[in-house]
């Protein structure tokens, strides 16, 4: 039910691996990285506080607990490959387009298509700006090809992050055909707890994005409609 790109965990911040709340060994999230499910679509009008202080402890127990009593996994040959694979291409490319105008460009589009208020018009055009981007980022090119703290190799790396969570943040919202909490769709003006009281579950697939939807937990606080 929150709408932030953000890995859903129990309540000791362990990363849930499907909407049948299987975890991911080893991974925890807290604070406003993670949805533990506190606020929901309300996040925007509230705060974190209890989110780090909370939840922030209770993943950091957890995880003292963990590593003392869990060994080590196996690991594949090579374990690394894929991170040096990508570090080794944005370093070898010759100069290209500057990666933090195709982070400006980003930003911007996602604050005018992708915001609070949305329509699907709106979300299909971001969806295929999303797509161009990520092309044109294949090619771009960093001034600093060194090995010692590049923060130029930096930002091209956290620029991948952005477009893989700006496409993640697009297509659920294209998804859920409704208005909750403080995001706003023009085009379903009105909240819909027979289809949407739901997380969105995202993985990404080699066919691409993969949508599924979590039922929420509800206990004492029955959910309301958001009236400011």
């Amino acid at each position: 039910m929150q709408w932030a790109v953000s890995p859903h965990t129990d309540l000791d911040g362990r990363v849930l691996r499907d909407a049948d709340s299987n975890t991911i060994t080893g991974l925890y999230s807290a604070g406003e990285n993670a949805c533990v499910s506190v606020h929901g679509a309300n996040r925007l009008g509230t705060n974190s506080l209890v989110d780090l202080v909370v939840f922030g402890r209770r993943a950091g127990k957890h995880m003292l607990e963990f590593g003392r009593t869990s060994d080590l996994p196996p690991l594949p040959p090579d374990p690394e490959f894929l991170a040096r694979a990508e570090i080794e291409d944005i370093l070898s490319r010759p100069k290209g387009e500057r990666v933090a105008d195709l982070r400006r460009e980003l930003q911007v589009m996602m604050m005018d298509k992708a915001s609070v208020v949305r329509s699907a018009e709106s979300l299909t055009e971001a969806k295929q700006s999303i797509a161009a981007i990520r092309s044109r980022y294949a090619y771009a090119g960093i001034d600093d090809h060194g090995s010692t703290f590049n923060t130029d190799l930096t930002e091209a790396l956290e620029l991948g992050a952005m477009i893989d969570c700006a496409e993640t943040l697009v297509e659920g919202a294209l998804a859920r055909e409704e208005s909750r909490g403080a995001h706003y769709r023009t085009d379903f003006p009105d909240r819909d707890d027979a289809n949407w009281l739901k997380h969105t579950m995202v993985r990404r697939t080699s066919g691409g994005l993969e949508l599924t939807k979590k039922s929420v937990s509800i206990t004492e606080f029955q959910p309301k409609e958001r009236k400011y």
